[in-house]
């Protein structure tokens, strides 16, 4: 690869990401030559790219390190930010280089923050003021990406919403269950995504096994590590750690259930996780908290149940292991949704078209 047209570029996700895998295997259907920079190992960067591996998160130091110096590594035409502390550096060599600008802005980040155990600290507020200036920085950024309709900012000079649907490509075909129950989670892994309350569920039922794929929080791992040594189900509850989006996908293959215990959060009550559509687009059942718009679609598609709280979630599976025929009308239901509502073309290929034109902008 000797030139690059475009670079992603993040000082705070791992290249792994499913997000930035969706959108570079989009710019590469799209015939354009891409770069990755972030987090993590190489190996899990999205295939067919020119991948630079950064290693693990550290501090808050390193991360403002990064911030400042990761944009003037990058070598594409177009540079695209994954964090809203990258876009002011971005922007400084944007004007250097006369290269072109897009700002991703994948979540609503002042929610986000109110969701974190040091939120109301100082630490919050302090976090709180850094995130509206970047936010408000990416409003001028040449292409403002925004996961979805509520997600800041809401005005832009160009302004694209790209929501969080799932790559097909990377999703199993549909399987027949396993012999034995097994609920799956694939995502990031907090108490306030549904770590305990999915370790409750499967608990409560005790024929089912867990697989759940995705990097721990750190604040919730002290609290993981008791929960292995003290509960009864903990053979039966594997942890995968961080996947690359096929690899991560494919230990759901012959699951019976998908599950989203999301908490009733600012950041994801308006929200519709990844992981839903994801759940359905493999055939899943889905077992779902009452947010309303995840709610919405449990119901409308008839492939799951939405749960009040951990004993109603418990129910749900044994219920599923004595009647697996009820299982097997939702998991067709899953698929059925899947053709009628996830089919065509993606929100990234919309996106990818988008960036074309900015590579070629920067190129006259």
């Amino acid at each position: 690869m000797t030139s690059v047209d475009i670079s992603i570029v993040s000082s705070a996700h791992d290249v792994a990401d499913a997000r930035l895998h969706r959108t570079a295997a989009a710019l590469l259907r799209a015939g354009m030559t891409v770069e990755v920079i972030g987090l993590g190992d190489a190996a899990g960067g999205p295939a067919g790219t020119r991948v630079v591996a950064l290693g693990d998160r550290g501090g808050a130091f390193r991360r403002l390190r990064r911030d400042l110096a990761l944009p003037f590594r990058a070598s594409g035409r177009v540079v695209m930010t994954l964090d809203p502390d990258l876009v002011p550096a971005a922007a400084a060599a944007r004007l250097l280089r006369r290269g072109r600008l897009a700002a991703d802005v994948h979540e609503d980040y002042l929610k986000l923050l109110r969701d974190r155990p040091w939120g109301a600290t100082w630490k919050g507020a302090v976090g709180s003021v850094l995130v509206r200036a970047c936010t408000a920085a990416t409003r001028r950024a040449d292409l403002t990406v925004v996961a979805d309709d509520h997600v800041p900012p809401l005005t832009a000079r160009r302004r694209l919403v790209v929501k969080n649907l799932p790559d097909l490509g990377y999703l199993p075909k549909p399987a027949d269950p396993d012999p034995e129950p097994r609920a799956v989670y694939i995502g990031d892994v907090r108490r306030s995504r549904g770590l305990a309350a999915m370790l409750a569920a499967v608990e409560a039922a005790e024929s089912w096994h867990l697989d759940i794929v995705g990097p721990v929080a750190a604040a919730d791992q002290e609290w993981l590590a008791r929960w292995r040594r003290e509960s009864p189900a903990a053979a039966r509850v594997r942890l995968h750690g961080r996947l690359a989006p096929r690899e991560a996908w494919g230990i759901a293959q012959g699951a019976w259930t998908g599950l989203a215990l999301l908490d009733d959060t600012p950041a994801f009550r308006e929200a519709v996780p990844t992981k839903l559509y994801e759940y359905l687009g493999c055939g899943l059942a889905v077992v779902a908290t009452p947010l309303p718009r995840m709610a919405r679609i449990v119901t409308e598609s008839g492939a799951g149940y939405v749960v009040r709280d951990t004993d109603d979630a418990g129910r749900v599976l044994r219920e599923w292991a004595d009647r697996p025929e009820e299982l097997r009308a939702m998991r067709k239901a899953a698929l059925e949704w899947t053709d009628r509502n996830l089919t065509g073309a993606s929100p990234s290929d919309e996106l990818a078209h988008t960036i074309s034109d900015l590579v070629r902008a920067a190129g006259r």
